[in-house]
């Protein structure tokens, strides 16, 4: 199976090889290494590897661990394959392709394009800012891997955010500026593994990715209807 490996480390020569080596040696093989940040002598990367599926985690986990400096954010299962540049960009060439289902294309991708779990286009109400609470949030499209009814965060405000409920959920927000529609991308907390939170760097990637199908979907994002939904805190 594929795993999501986030890693902070110190920016520093040889760290990223003795963290590659120890995945190696726990029986990971690397496919894709991202770096989402570097900052203050330090850098944040995600790593994507095949994992021996009769494996324990623990192993990997004490070696990372043991590496000075090294600290494990998270580990999970990625659903899908790597990304890989240009995805964005043919996407949003679907979602221009087929506006009809222009949403749905885009809910259906999002969570493989950020080793999520699920994604759902809510809808609040158009005057959300005058309710007390913002108003309940409803569906407008599930993703295939949602669960029945998806479970949602409190998504008003709305601006691009990430949040972590009490069960351990990590959700990304992104509005798309008309009609009270919001995407919501989560990632389950399943033991024994452990997702990381979304990092702002992937909150700027949903945002854009929302913005730009919001110009080019225009009008049709009114036509979202609503489902049902549960409400998480």
């Amino acid at each position: 199976m594929l795993l999501r490996v986030r890693v902070t480390l110190p920016d520093r020569p040889g760290t990223l090889g003795q963290v590659a080596r120890t995945l190696g040696v726990s029986g990971a093989d690397i496919v894709q290494v991202v770096v989402l940040e570097r900052l203050g002598g330090r850098a944040v990367d995600d790593f994507t590897v095949v994992w021996p599926g009769a494996a324990r985690v623990e192993g990997l986990l004490a070696g990372l661990a043991a590496i000075p400096g090294v600290r494990v954010d998270g580990v999970w299962r990625a659903i899908g394959a790597p990304t890989t540049t240009g995805q964005d960009a043919e996407l949003l060439a679907q979602v221009a392709a087929n506006p009809t289902d222009g949403v749905a294309t885009l809910v259906d991708a999002v969570p493989g394009l950020l080793a999520a779990d699920w994604a759902v286009a809510a809808v609040v109400p158009v005057d959300w800012a005058s309710r007390a609470g913002g108003g309940t949030a409803t569906v407008g499209h599930a993703s295939w891997r949602a669960p029945e009814p998806p479970r949602l965060p409190e998504v008003t405000p709305l601006r691009a955010r990430t949040l972590t409920v009490a069960d351990g959920t990590h959700y990304a927000i992104a509005p798309f500026g008309r009609a009270g529609l919001v995407l919501v991308v989560a990632r389950d907390h399943t033991e024994p593994l452990t997702a990381a939170g979304f990092h702002a760097t992937e909150v700027d990637r949903l945002a854009q990715l929302v913005r730009a199908s919001a110009v080019i979907l225009g009008d049709r994002l009114d036509l979202v209807g609503p489902q049902s939904v549960t409400t998480v805190t």
